[in-house]
């Protein structure tokens, strides 16, 4: 474990996600970068975003409320997943990456992470589903193709639907992990790409399961959708669980940009790490991150 001061206050942390939260500290302390503020009357141009899914969603509503301090600048958000936010920045096609897990030893090389939320990942099935809740071993059958229907949930007649995630998307990495299964051993019936797939996926099929982020399950549940959270290993998937601690599966939410961003992108990163936009990040089911 490492402890890092941020603004007077210290965090005690994992090692790989103490390494690159003190990067980026020691980095936001020591460049000579502009203020937003002395900035916000001529700062001008064009922010180029692309990346996760997960982070999509509340960049666009964090960049509409930039754009209204900032007139003359114009952000374009795009998904695709983290790894195609990481690789648009590295290559220099993206001026700011979103990514919904810490960066790699070989990432970090050429790009640098700025967290602006926690969150997790959650399994999800329908609502009508009878299933509440699952465990790590549970889990491991349905995701090694070992279950072929729902015995746990009490009918065992109920052919069980996998839909596992695609290539490139930070769920895959934490769950293979979690799980103790490479991601060509996970078994599915169904490919996801993007958050929103997955739970159209479920909701047309009440015997369906897929992972993806507890933030946005939660936010679409709150708006209707027919789908809930599994329990894991008794502990409840929710908003409150991250922000406590208590969840297992835990991410941090992070922008992605070059060693030393340009001036547009360095404004949008403090202002997206600052707390004026702590509501939105609240309004999405994630967890500010402390200051």
């Amino acid at each position: 474990m490492i402890d890092i001061r941020m603004n007077g206050r210290v965090v005690t942390t994992s090692w790989w996600l103490g390494g690159w939260l003190l990067v980026a500290v020691c980095i936001a302390g020591c460049q000579s970068l502009p203020s937003t503020a002395s900035q916000r009357s001529s700062l001008q141009g064009t922010l180029q975003i692309t990346g996760s899914s997960t982070v999509g969603p509340l960049v666009a509503a964090i960049a509409e409320r930039f754009e209204q301090l900032h007139p003359n600048v114009r952000v374009d958000v795009q998904t695709g997943g983290s790894s195609r936010g990481i690789a648009d920045v590295r290559s220099g096609l993206a001026d700011i990456g979103m990514s919904s897990r810490q960066l790699k030893a070989s990432e970090s090389k050429q790009a640098i992470a700025w967290p602006i939320a926690w969150d997790g990942v959650g399994f999800v099935v329908h609502a009508d589903n009878p299933a509440d809740e699952v465990t790590r071993q549970q889990l491991v059958d349905i995701f090694s193709g070992h279950w072929s229907s729902w015995p746990a949930a009490g009918d065992s007649a109920a052919q069980l639907i996998v839909i596992d995630r695609a290539a490139g998307r930070s769920e895959v990495d934490l769950i293979s992990e979690y799980l103790e299964l490479q991601p060509h051993q996970l078994s599915a019936d169904l490919i996801a790409g993007e958050n929103q797939q997955a739970i159209k996926l479920v909701i047309g099929n009440r015997n369906a399961i897929t992972y993806l982020s507890v933030g946005a399950a939660e936010f679409e549940s709150s708006l209707g959708a027919p789908i809930k959270l599994l329990r894991l290993d008794h502990v409840a998937a929710s908003s409150r669980t991250v922000a406590s601690g208590e969840y297992p599966l835990l991410r941090p939410l992070v922008l992605v940009t070059q060693p030393i961003p340009s001036d547009i992108a360095w404004q949008f990163i403090q202002y997206a790490q600052s707390a004026a936009v702590d509501d939105l990040i609240r309004e999405f089911a994630y967890v500010p991150i402390e200051r």
